[in-house]
C-alpha cells in the first residue's frame, strides 16, 4: 500500500523540558495517511517522549500538534479518550495484565469503549484479532505462559482490537532475539498493509527502522535532523549520523 498525500499527522515547533532537560527543541514532522515512519534516536534522545505527547499522556512546553485533523493539547475528557480509542499504542513492555487470560486482555478495551456489543461480537473481535496476529492458540493462556515475543504480538492485537487510524510503536523489537525481531518487524508491515494504519515506529533499532520505515526521522538534539529514505539519511555525513550507523547496524 502506498502512502497518500493526506496529512494525517502534523507537528510544529515542539518543545519539551524536565527541569533543565531540554529533551525536544523544536521538532517538526509530517507524516500522510498510510505511512510507515521510523523515529530513530540514541536511548534518552525524546523518541518516548514525542509519542506520549503525541497522545496527550504530556503537555509540550510549547509547539503544536495535529493528529487526525485535531489539535491534541485542547483535548479533554470523553474527548480525549474518544481520540485516543483511534490512536493505538503499542507499548515497549506489551502491558498486559498478567491477571487476566489473553481473552480477557483483548475483552477489556473492548468493553471499556464500545458500548453494547453482544458476547458473540466480543468473542468474534478477539478471535480475529489474535488471527491478525497468528496467536489463536493463545486465546485461554496467560501472559506469563508466552514468550517475549508472543507478548509483543499480543500487546499489538490488543491495540488493533479497536481498528485505529494511527499505530504508535514504542521500541517494538526491544530485548527480542534476531529472528523475533523480524517477525514483529513484518506484523508491523502487515499491519499497514491489511489495516491502512498510518504508523510512527519508535526505535533505536537500525533494521526495523529499514524495514518497517517509508522514511526515517532522525532526531539528533532534540531535533529532526535528517528526515528522508534509510539510504538516502545514512549517506549524510553528519558525524554524528555516521556514528549511529556504524554503532547500531548489524547487515
Amino acid at each position: 500500500m502506498t502512502s497518500s498525500t493526506e496529512s494525517v499527522i502534523s507537528i510544529k515547533g515542539l518543545r519539551k523540558s524536565f527541569g533543565d532537560l531540554h529533551v525536544l527543541r523544536g521538532v517538526d514532522l509530517e507524516v500522510n495517511r498510510g505511512e510507515n515512519v521510523a523515529v530513530l534516536g540514541r536511548s534518552g534522545t525524546g523518541k518516548s517522549v514525542l509519542i506520549k505527547l503525541m497522545v496527550g499522556l504530556l503537555k509540550p512546553d510549547a509547539g503544536s500538534i495535529l493528529v487526525l485533523g485535531q489539535d491534541v493539547q485542547t483535548l479533554q475528557g470523553k474527548e480525549l479518550d474518544l481520540f485516543r480509542q483511534k490512536v493505538g499504542f503499542s507499548f515497549q513492555s506489551s502491558a498486559l495484565y498478567d491477571s487476566m487470560s489473553i481473552r480477557e486482555n483483548l475483552e477489556f478495551p473492548l468493553v471499556r469503549n464500545v458500548r453494547n456489543l453482544s458476547r458473540g461480537e466480543i468473542d468474534k473481535a478477539v478471535e480475529e484479532a489474535l488471527d491478525d496476529v497468528g496467536l489463536s492458540q493463545t486465546i485461554n493462556q496467560m501472559p506469563s505462559e508466552l514468550s517475549g515475543g508472543q507478548r509483543k504480538r499480543i500487546g499489538i492485537a490488543r491495540t488493533l482490537i479497536l481498528k485505529p487510524d494511527i499505530m504508535l510503536y514504542d521500541e517494538p523489537t526491544a530485548g527480542l532475539d534476531p529472528i523475533t525481531s523480524i517477525e514483529i518487524n513484518n506484523l508491523i508491515n502487515e499491519v499497514r498493509e491489511r489495516f491502512g494504519a498510518t504508523s510512527i515506529i519508535i526505535t533505536h533499532d537500525l533494521t526495523c527502522a529499514k524495514t518497517t520505515g517509508d522514511r526515517v526521522a532522525m532526531l539528533l538534539d532534540g531535533k529532526f535532523e535528517r528526515v528522508g529514505p534509510f539510504d538516502e539519511v545514512f549517506a549524510d555525513p553528519d558525524e554524528r549520523i555516521q556514528q549511529f550507523y556504524n554503532y547500531k547496524f548489524v547487515n
